[in-house]
Parts: structure tokens; C-alpha cells; sequence
């Protein structure tokens, strides 16, 4: 398509990167630019216009960050063809395919056998759930009360949603505006980087080491002026690391001399998705930052993902905001599901049963760690239900393992690229690409795992793999 053709499809009435983003996608999304149709060259289109050819990109950036246009290099930028779709390109790419395997270590749920019982909880609530007011408070009084009771710093209010995602999602809809940047850990959880993409906001990321994000890093992100900064503070994904009391000071003494320093605005939002299956302390930058600190605590490593319930905590005016856009969908969470949580929550046995499974996670998480690390592959001590492994190759990594009926999660989505688009090879770090390794769900014969693992990780196939 040339500028004309382009031209005469859309007003660009508003030149900004904004304006012309948004013109193009209104033509890709109502069909009138098809899929697979070539768009003018940045500076075709710019001379057109009478911008800069630095407008022009930045409107093809935001486009393609949210999964309506690709750059195919020189032969230009084009219209996806999955662009219907969605944005949500790492997401789908953590999909595993449909054939079977003896050993699914991709996945990063939680194992089955290892959640409560359901069964003594559903018994319980039938009888007393109340299922029959629209007016009633969002979070029943009883779970509010728990929840406080558990919370890791003062919360000036704590609501319940849909699940972790949920919480993020609607968090950053209230903080972060298209072209915003948000510092993310690196690597991080590829959904994370979705949402990003979603709201046109660029994505900062910053090294994490065995206790998180790095506070020399986090300055020099700081340095970008974020809106936001999005961090895992226990059983990081897919690292397994956890942030010591220390190491959340010392982020928070980085945030408050840059908000002094350089009068940042910014909100600091904290998934603490496997926080009762985690066996390191809890720990939140909320101590230190209360005002800044949305801590999120999602129940579905613990006690099912089919629960779909996280609880929110934070600063007053922002949780209210959150809340009061929510009542505009889907209004609260299922006070029936919340019965169910409440019930697990303080049942004896429930609360041995996710001991139980704390201490079994424990267990296989250091039997492959200490395994893998006695045949030469440098784990970093991790928490919770993942491990990051380093390999020569991710790509050989996956095939030698499929071979041998096991499955793991390859490295790059859960890594920040250019444009937000992962790319081959991007997952290599000082000499080393990744795979990340369910260890959760290595039930038994942790060694033989290992053996099997450090083979694929140390292949090299002939070829260029």
C-alpha cells in the first residue's frame, strides 16, 4: 500500500504518535487494512504528513507492541495476520501443544495433589452462603478480617478480585497511560509484559539476582521516570527468587531518593502470587512505602486456580478507584467463592494441607536444584514451584527433551525485547540461554530429572541450533 492509498483511508487529523497509532488501528481492526498488507515506510509516511520520522516510528512501536503490525526488517512493516487475535503474543507462546508426555514440567500451576480438599469446605459453605444481595459489601466482613489480620504491612484498604492478573491488570489501568514506562524484572512473567503491550506503555527492564531485583539497576531505571515499577516479591516467575527484608529497603530507599531527588510519581505493585507455598519470610516494600505499594496475594499456587480470588492492599484513594471501576463489569467476586477461601483460610486441616504442600515444594525444589547443580548447571537457589535453568541452546534444550517425553517452558517470553516482540534468541545471557523448569511437579526421581535435563541443556546440535 502506498502513502496515498493509506492516506485517503485515514483523517490523521491528530499528527502526534498517539493520533496516527490510534487512526491505524481503527483501520486494522474495522478490516479496512487487511491482514498481510504492506504499510508505507516510516519515512514515506512522515514526509506525507510533514512530521518527523521519529513520530512515525513511535506510532509503528506502539502499533506493534499491541500485536497489530510486525517488522519484517527491510522488507518493512506489515499488518499481522493474527492480529484479531489479541496482543497477547507471549502469553500464547507459553501455550503447550496438545501432544502428550510423560513429564509436563512447562505449565508453573501447582500440583494437584498437593491442594486442600475441596470437598469438606463445599459441604460447609452450601449451608450459610449468602448469595442474595447486590448491595452487600464487596469482601465479606469475615475474609476482610482474615485477610488484615495476614497482610505484610499496614494497607489503608484490602479488597478482593479475579485472581493476580486481575489485580495487575486493573492496577495499571489506573496508573499507567499510553507510552508510559514501567519497570519490570529481568526476566519476568511474560502476561506481565502482555499488559503492557495492551496499554502502550514501554516496558523497563531491570537484572534480579537470589534476592530480586537489583537496587543498582532499579536507579538507573528510575532515571526514565516510570509510572510504575511491577516486581514478584517471593518465588519470583520463572526465577524462583525471593527478596530479603534487606533488599526490600534497600528498593525502597532507591524509590524515595528518586521521588525526592526528582519528584517522580510512581506506584510500586507487588504480586505475591505464591506467598503460602513460599518458604522465605514475608516481605513487601509497603513497610517502607505505604502510600506507593499495591501488594497483591493470589490463593491459587495454595488452594486451586479455579478459585480465581486475590486480595488487594493499598493506599485508599487508588484501591477505591480500582473498586469503583470494577462495579462497572463484573462488580465483586462470588461472596460464595469467598466463603470457600474464608473456610480454607482458617479449617485445620486445610492449613496443614497447604503446610504439607509447602514442605513437599521445599523438598523437590532443592533435591533438583542441588541435583543439577552436582552435574555442572549453575541453578540459583530458588522458592516456590519454578527453577531457571541456563542451557547452551533454549531451542535444542526443548527438542532434546521432547525426545525424551518431558516438556519445559523455553526462556524468551518471559523476557522483554524491542518493540515487545520476543525474538530468537533473546533469552541468552553471558553465554547462556534459559529454560524454565516446573520443579513443583517432579513428584519423584529427582536425579533421574536432572540427568536428563543437564544432557539437553549441555547439547549443542550440529547445524546452528
Amino acid at each position: 500500500m502506498d502513502v496515498s492509498e493509506l492516506t485517503s483511508l485515514a483523517p490523521f487529523a491528530d499528527t502526534t504518535p498517539r493520533g496516527i497509532a490510534a487512526d491505524l488501528a481503527r483501520l486494522v481492526n474495522n478490516g479496512e487494512l487487511e491482514a498481510g498488507v504492506r504499510l508505507p515506510t516510516v519515512r514515506e509516511l512522515a514526509s506525507s504528513l510533514g512530521v518527523s520520522p521519529a513520530t512515525i516510528s513511535q506510532a509503528w512501536q506502539a502499533l506493534a507492541r499491541a500485536g497489530l503490525i510486525e517488522s519484517r526488517g527491510r522488507a518493512g512493516s506489515f499488518v499481522r495476520r493474527d492480529a484479531s487475535a489479541g496482543p497477547a503474543m507471549r502469553m500464547r507462546g507459553m501455550a503447550p501443544p496438545d501432544d502428550p508426555v510423560r513429564l509436563d514440567l512447562s505449565r508453573g500451576t501447582p500440583d494437584p495433589l498437593l491442594l486442600p480438599a475441596l470437598g469438606p469446605a463445599l459441604s460447609r459453605v452450601s449451608a450459610r452462603a449468602d448469595v442474595g444481595s447486590y448491595q452487600a459489601e464487596p469482601v465479606i466482613p469475615a475474609l476482610a478480617a482474615v485477610l488484615r489480620r495476614s497482610w505484610p504491612s499496614e494497607a489503608e484498604s484490602i479488597v478482593v478480585v479475579d485472581g493476580a492478573l486481575d489485580a495487575i491488570s486493573r492496577t495499571l489501568d489506573q496508573v499507567v497511560r499510553f507510552g508510559d514506562r514501567v519497570v519490570v524484572e529481568h526476566p519476568g512473567f511474560p502476561p506481565f509484559l502482555d499488559l503492557l503491550d495492551l496499554l502502550g506503555a514501554e516496558a523497563v527492564p531491570v537484572a534480579i539476582d537470589e534476592q530480586g531485583m537489583s537496587p543498582e539497576g532499579l536507579a538507573v531505571a528510575l532515571r526514565r521516570r516510570p509510572a510504575a515499577i511491577l516486581l514478584q516479591p517471593r518465588a519470583q516467575n520463572p526465577t524462583g527468587a525471593s527478596m530479603t527484608p534487606a533488599r526490600a529497603a534497600a528498593l525502597a530507599g532507591v524509590i524515595r531518593s528518586a521521588v525526592d531527588e526528582h519528584g517522580l510519581d510512581l506506584v510500586v505493585v507487588e504480586d505475591d502470587h505464591s506467598g503460602l507455598i513460599s518458604t522465605e519470610g514475608d516481605v513487601t516494600l509497603g513497610t517502607h512505602l505505604p502510600d506507593r505499594v499495591v501488594h497483591v496475594r493470589s490463593f491459587s499456587k495454595s488452594h486451586g486456580p479455579d478459585l480465581r480470588i486475590a486480595a488487594v492492599g493499598g493506599p485508599r484513594d487508588l484501591i477505591g478507584r480500582i473498586m469503583a471501576r470494577r462495579m462497572l463489569g463484573p462488580g465483586w467476586t462470588s461472596r460464595m467463592l469467598q466463603s470457600i477461601l474464608l473456610d480454607l483460610l482458617t479449617d485445620g486441616a486445610a492449613i496443614d494441607a497447604v503446610a504439607e504442600a509447602r514442605r513437599a515444594y521445599y523438598t523437590r525444589q532443592r533435591a533438583l536444584g542441588d541435583a543439577l547443580r552436582s552435574r555442572g548447571i549453575p541453578v540459583m537457589h530458588a522458592d516456590g514451584i519454578n527453577l531457571w535453568m541456563p542451557v547452551l541452546s533454549e531451542r535444542s534444550t526443548l527438542v532434546q527433551l521432547a525426545a525424551a517425553g518431558i516438556r519445559v517452558a523455553g526462556g524468551t517470553p518471559f523476557l522483554a525485547a524491542a518493540n515487545g516482540a520476543p525474538v530468537a534468541g533473546a533469552s541468552r545471557r553471558n553465554g547462556h540461554e534459559f529454560v524454565r523448569v516446573t520443579v513443583g511437579a517432579v513428584r519423584e526421581d529427582a536425579a533421574a530429572v536432572a540427568d536428563a535435563l543437564a544432557v539437553a541443556g549441555q547439547h549443542l546440535a550440529a547445524g546452528g541450533y
